[in-house]
């Protein structure tokens, strides 16, 4: 039926009202009616869109839960990379982080910073198209997430449509934020699950995350989940000058900002404002592990840019980490998948920063004579970043004779092999690559979900395989057979099957996952990423020598000493030929040399309307080009799609070669191969 104008125009203004009210209550924190009179316009919008549900639509304060559980979540890729951030721990850390940045600028004068609480929860982005809330995502690596819109969409002090009243909307917004739970409300939300049977969470963090995990919306939204938002990704038709600019905006739009942010001039002023905020730290009602110091100015972000995992204008200035005051049991030695030898304190259980711990890491023998610590000995520990547990020092005045020095073996304590030491490295590296526990480890490295991801092939499988004799090499797990399986504990004949299968499916995979799966000394996945992009294939990599390496940003010397060492090693070479002999195969690309796009840099501008943003920016990678977000003076080719933004201006500017995109899938030969 049609719906009343009158009733249209009440349900538009309510809808309105309830989003300022919602903006000035979680974001201003100053509320202008009472929760009774809040409630009556929400009975009373629920009940109009009760009465004519066609007018119910996806950005009504009414929607906030509603979806159904899903089964799993979907991967969601960022068209900006959310990288992560360098840690410093000292005031001298931060002030050579600031000798860096007027190094690679140029400038000797004072740069000015944002300063911002760094927040203790789980990163996020939410997409706003034309001011609707649309999509949300986890960080997940940097490069894709995991979609948690309806999820998202519980938490309250997050708008489903933007505040309009000053500043208008961009087409899409990409909004970086972090959601966190506060310590009252983390407090409260343990006791519950105390009383119901249900074991607590260790601290807010983990709190947070597992409620923005659940498969179930309705789950989420009896969490009481917060958020501060603290940078934008893509954004169409507006540009932003400095970072505190992209804060104060942010705000306008009715998203929640930390009141604690502010610039300053200099970085000895930012090193004051930390221990500032450390001080303000046990009386905050949410938790912050440091501060975020960022240069100020959009422009001199750009030019900074970035390395592989980092920007270089921002750092995180961590806090003194929790510590606290334990035994050391035992000193015991861990084999790592790279043949790391690490002697690892067995300690009485302690808790520390909310989490139990009875080990922690001792690092290297020179560090546990530097810091003079034996077995028996009475040990200050903290949760260095406030995660990984390490032992700070030894409490000498507490020794009572009993305490036995540690000696580092000259074997290897699980197979016997002699250990070796680099000069130029501290740690001592079992040598065998058969080795139980570097085997086990790099199984399950192969493995593991941003590698081969192989489903049912986790620590404990890995070990059964490797102790019965049936992995002595990677490439032994596509040899296994079924009654393989069958005779190990726990195996029944699905699961069998199943692991069989996965094994069997993920042979089809990509380049880079392949990469980073052989377990390569120094190379993660965003490494892995750049040599895929830069040699298309496997076997040009194992070609390339260390010079040709090193010319790649965001690889250095040892990385590239590492990559030219490991195809060196005729082993190596054996296993990586029998995992392609069973069939694992990847898109390898063929271009030639004279490809057009060859070490150039390319920027996509507007929508496209013959191929997605995706495929186009693949194409690139293939034909040996570099896809950027930003466009400056190292940009080779600007391609312009429809409404494009105000990267066109600034590449007009910059004489930057302007395609078309008919022109640009000429270039790329994209037309002559759909001919």
């Amino acid at each position: 039926m049609d719906v009343p104008k009158d009733v249209t125009e009440r349900i538009l203004k309510l809808r309105k009202e309830i989003n300022y009210h919602n903006y000035l209550y979680y974001v201003l924190d100053s509320p202008e009616i009472s929760d009774e009179e809040y409630d009556a316009l929400m009975h009373e919008l629920r009940d109009l869109e009760e009465r004519y549900p066609e007018t119910v639509t996806p950005d009504s304060p009414t929607q906030r839960i509603g979806a159904p559980p899903s089964e799993k979540f979907a991967p969601v890729p960022h068209s900006i990379p959310m990288l992560s951030l360098d840690d410093a721990f000292t005031d001298q850390e931060v002030l050579e982080f600031d000798l860096r940045v007027k190094r690679f600028l140029r400038i000797n004068h004072d740069i000015e910073y944002t300063v911002e609480p760094k927040m203790d929860g789980l990163a996020v982005e939410l997409i706003y198209e034309k001011g609707m809330f649309t999509m949300g995502s986890t960080r997940g690596d940097g490069y894709t997430g995991e979609n948690i819109t309806a999820n998202l969409r519980t938490v309250r002090s997050i708008p489903l449509r933007l505040i309009e009243r000053k500043l208008k909307a961009p087409e899409r917004l990409e909004v970086r934020g972090e959601v966190f739970m506060r310590r009252a409300d983390f407090e409260a939300l343990n006791r519950k699950r105390t009383e119901q049977g249900l074991a607590p969470f260790a601290n807010p963090r983990n709190a947070a995350a597992g409620s923005l995990r659940q498969l179930d919306p309705g789950v989420t939204a009896q969490r009481p989940l917060d958020i501060f938002c603290y940078g934008v990704g893509l954004v169409s038709d507006k540009k932003f000058s400095t970072q505190w600019e992209v804060l104060n905006t942010l705000r306008q739009w009715g998203l929640r900002v930390n009141p604690l942010a502010k610039t300053v001039k200099g970085i000895k002023a930012a090193i004051d404002y930390h221990k500032k905020l450390e001080a303000k730290r046990p009386d905050l009602d949410y938790e912050i592990d440091g501060m975020v110091i960022k240069v100020n100015r959009i422009a001199l972000q750009e030019s900074l840019g970035a390395k592989a995992r980092s920007p270089r204008w921002a750092v995180a200035y961590k806090f003194e980490a929790a510590q606290t005051v334990t035994r050391i049991l035992d000193i015991l030695l861990s084999v790592g998948r790279t043949g790391a030898v690490t002697p690892v304190a067995v300690m009485e259980p302690v808790r520390v920063g909310g989490v139990v711990v009875s080990r922690a890491t001792l690092h290297n023998e020179d560090e546990i004579r530097r810091k003079d610590i034996r077995i028996g000995d009475w040990v200050i520990i903290r949760r260095a970043g406030d995660v990984i547990p390490e032992v700070i020092k030894s409490l000498k005045e507490r020794r009572n004779g009993s305490e036995r020095p540690f000696h580092m073996p000259e074997t290897c304590p699980i197979c016997g092999t002699r250990l070796v030491k680099r000069p130029e490295e501290a740690v001592w590296r079992c040598p065998n690559p058969d080795c139980f526990p570097r085997l086990v480890k790099h199984l399950t490295h192969f493995a593991g979900k941003t590698a081969m991801d192989i489903d049912g092939l986790g620590h404990k499988v890995a070990e059964q395989l490797v102790t019965a004799g049936l992995v002595r090499n990677l490439a032994d797990i596509y040899s296994l057979k079924l009654s393989d399986l069958m005779s190990l504990e726990r195996f029944a004949e699905k699961s069998a099957r199943n692991l069989l299968q996965s094994i069997e499916q993920k042979k089809h995979t990509t380049l880079a996952r392949f990469i980073y799966a052989l377990g390569i000394r120094h190379i993660g996945e965003v490494t892995a990423q750049l040599l895929a992009e830069r040699f298309g294939s496997i076997q040009r990599l194992s070609e390339a020598s260390r010079r040709e390496l090193e010319q790649i940003p965001g690889i250095g010397p040892e990385a590239a000493g590492s990559i030219v060492a490991f195809f060196q090693e005729e082993k190596n070479r054996r296993m990586l030929q029998r995992l392609l002999d069973a069939g694992i195969s990847f898109r390898e690309t063929t271009r030639e040399k004279t490809s057009p796009l060859d070490g150039r840099t390319l920027v996509f501008t507007g929508a496209l309307s013959s191929i997605t943003r995706k495929q186009a920016k693949d194409i690139v990678r293939e034909k040996g080009g570099r896809v950027a977000s930003t466009v400056g003076k190292r940009v080779d080719y600007l391609v312009v799609g429809e409404n494009p933004g105000s990267k066109l201006e600034k590449a007009k500017k910059l004489g930057i070669k302007i395609l078309t995109e008919r022109e640009f899938i000429e270039l790329t030969g994209m037309a002559h191969n759909s001919s």
